[in-house]
C-alpha cells in the first residue's frame, strides 16, 4: 500500500553487532526494514527495527520496503570495527535530563520563542522529563554498565526540588551512578550538584576523569588552570587510557571564529589549554560533553584527533543516551534512542522544534554518534 506522508525512517544507531532504525507513522503501517540478509517487521505508530548478530566492520545494504533513501537513510551501513583485545569496562552516559522543565523548546529570547513551537504536556499527563528519563534509566538499568556519568543540566531552574527529584530517579541505578552538574544547577545554589570535581572514577582497563565546567549564573562554560593541572597530573600518574567528561564542550580551537562575546561552551583560552592537555598525553583519549542538545564530534590535529565529543540531550528528541565499551585496544561510543512507546512518542512530538529546524540540528551525522576509538 502507499505509506502515509511523512513516513521518514532513520538510521538511528550502529555498533558493532547491530543497526537501530526507527521511524514514526500511523498505527496501521507496516514497515519491513532489510539489512542485507535480515529482515525486521514492526507496525506503527513507533517503529523501531533492530537488526542484530552482525559481524563487525562489515558493509551491508540498507532498505525499508517503500521508503527512498535519504540522508538519514542511506541505502548501506557499515558496522563499527571492534578494538582489539578483551572487552574490559562498560560506561553509559546522559545529560541535559532537565528534571522540572515544563515548556519544551523556550529560549528565554522573546523573538524566537514567538515563532515555536514551544511543547508542554496536557494537563494530568505526567511531567516529560520524568517519562523520558524513566525510559532512559531502564534502558541503562538493561545494560548493566560498570559506570554511569550523567554529565550536567540535572535540573531546569537548580532547586533543591528538581535536584531530589534527579537523585531519586537516577539514584536507582545504585552505586555506579556519578553526576556533575551543569550550568541549569548552578542557578540557585553555586555549589549545588558539583559533587567534588573534578574526580576519578577507577574502573577494570580505564579511568574516567569528570570535570565541573560551570561558572555559575551562566549558561558559558570554563575550565579553571587548577582543574587543567589537575587533569594534567592525573593523566601523568595514570598507566592506562582516560576518557573525561563534563558539561560544556570544548570550542574548536583549530577553525573557530573568536570572538569578544561570551562562547557557549568552554571559552576558547580555556579550550586551548584543554587541547594542550591532552596533546601532552597519549593516554587522554576522549573528551565527552553535552550541554548543546545535539551529537557533534570535533577531532584536532594536535590531539591526535581524539573525538570531543557533544551527546544529544535526553529529554526530548532524539531522547538519547550514550553506551561506551571500553576494549584493551580502543572503545566504541554508540548513541542509544530511547525506545519505551510514551518516551519515543514525546521525542517525535518535539522534533519540530525551532521553526523545524531541531531534527537536522539535533541528530546529527551518524559517525558522529557511532565510533570506534583505536588507541
Amino acid at each position: 500500500m502507499a505509506l502515509p506522508r511523512p513516513v521518514e525512517p532513520e538510521l538511528m544507531t550502529i555498533g558493532i553487532d547491530e543497526v537501530v532504525v526507527t521511524a514514526e507513522s500511523p498505527p496501521d503501517v507496516v514497515l519491513t526494514t532489510r539489512l542485507g540478509d535480515h529482515e525486521v517487521v514492526t507496525t506503527g505508530p513507533h517503529h523501531v527495527a533492530r537488526v542484530t548478530g552482525l559481524d563487525p566492520d562489515t558493509e551491508y545494504p540498507l532498505e525499508v520496503v517503500g521508503i527512498d533513501p535519504h540522508p538519514y537513510l542511506p541505502s548501506t551501513v557499515h558496522t563499527l570495527a571492534r578494538p582489539a583485545g578483551r572487552l574490559l569496562t562498560t560506561i553509559a552516559t546522559a545529560n541535559d535530563v532537565h528534571f522540572g522543565e515544563t515548556r519544551c523548546g523556550a529560549t528565554g529570547d522573546p523573538a524566537q520563542d514567538a515563532k515555536g513551537p514551544i511543547f508542554s504536556v496536557a494537563p494530568g499527563e505526567p511531567p516529560y522529563p520524568a517519562v523520558m528519563n524513566a525510559a532512559v534509566i531502564g534502558e541503562i538499568r538493561e545494560l548493566g554498565p560498570d559506570a554511569v556519568v550523567v554529565k550536567g543540566d540535572l535540573t531546569a531552574a537548580g532547586t533543591a526540588d528538581e535536584y531530589a527529584e534527579f537523585l531519586a530517579a537516577y539514584g536507582s541505578l545504585g552505586a555506579v551512578m556519578q553526576h556533575v552538574r551543569g550550568n541549569h544547577d548552578a542557578m540557585v545554589d553555586p555549589t549545588m550538584a558539583i559533587e567534588d570535581a573534578p574526580y576519578v572514577i577507577e574502573l577494570d582497563g580505564v579511568r574516567l576523569a569528570v570535570l565541573d565546567t560551570v561558572i555559575p549564573g551562566t549558561d558559558s562554560g570554563r575550565l579553571p588552570a587548577d582543574t587543567r593541572g589537575w587533569l594534567d597530573d592525573m593523566a601523568g600518574d595514570a598507566t592506562g587510557p582516560v576518557l573525561a567528561f563534563g558539561h560544556h564542550p570544548s570550542f574548536d580551537v583549530e577553525h573557530g571564529i573568536r570572538t569578544s562575546r561570551p562562547y557557549f561552551g568552554i571559552q576558547p583560552d580555556d579550550s586551548d589549554a584543554l587541547v594542550d592537555v591532552f596533546a601532552r598525553h597519549d593516554n587522554l583519549v576522549g573528551y565527552f560533553a553535552g550541554h548543546t542538545h545535539r551529537n557533534r564530534v570535533r577531532r584536532f590535529e594536535r590531539a591526535r584527533g581524539v573525538p570531543f565529543a557533544e551527546i544529544g540531550c535526553t529529554k526530548d528528541y532524539p531522547g538519547v543516551w550514550a553506551e561506551y565499551r571500553v576494549y584493551e585496544g580502543g572503545y566504541t561510543q554508540v548513541v542509544h534512542r530511547v525506545a519505551a512507546p510514551d518516551a519515543f512518542s514525546w521525542a517525535e512530538h518535539t522534533r519540530g522544534m525551532y521553526e523545524g529546524s531541531y531534527r537536522d540540528y539535533a541528530l546529527g551525522p551518524l559517525e558522529h554518534r557511532c565510533f570506534t576509538q583505536r588507541f
